[in-house]
């Protein structure tokens, strides 16, 4: 894959995340985003994310050829109270560190096999997409 763009974009993503985490008490943990979910839910939920990508990267080099997982979004509404149940302290760290493995291995995974993902989702190599999304929708429940 020519274009290495995503490696800017899914950092700042992370440093986004990192910030973040580091300016949130215990109470903005709690803060709900949306209607189900609250800060911390979010944060999980990125972490979760990530580490599926992280899977479809280890099975495509291990077989040589993309691998596709069958999770569909009903993942979200059954992971919710295991999400819930993790203190806000933790999805941040969790989150945190998942990016950062995740935006090292991007930068560093075989260019071909990068390229065979990345046509199939753009979504799973430039994670500042899906990340940013749901960042947005933090900082606005926070009145950011």
């Amino acid at each position: 894959m020519e274009d290495r763009s995503f490696v800017e974009r899914n950092r700042a993503s992370t440093e986004r995340i990192r910030a973040l985490a580091a300016s949130l008490s215990d109470a903005d943990m709690r803060r709900p985003v949306g209607a189900h979910w609250t800060v911390s839910i979010a944060l999980a939920h990125l972490a979760f994310w990530d580490r599926r990508v992280m899977y479809v990267l280890d099975k495509t080099e291990q077989e040589g050829a993309l691998f596709v997982p069958e999770i569909d979004i009903f993942v979200n509404d059954l992971s919710l109270p295991l999400w819930a149940a993790i203190p806000g302290a933790e999805a941040a760290r969790i989150a945190i560190e998942t990016a950062e493995e995740l935006d090292q291995r991007l930068e560093a995974y075989p260019p071909h096999l990068l390229g065979l993902i990345h046509a199939y989702n753009v979504r799973w190599v430039e994670r500042a997409l899906h990340r940013g999304e749901h960042l947005d929708e933090v900082d606005a429940a926070l009145g950011r």
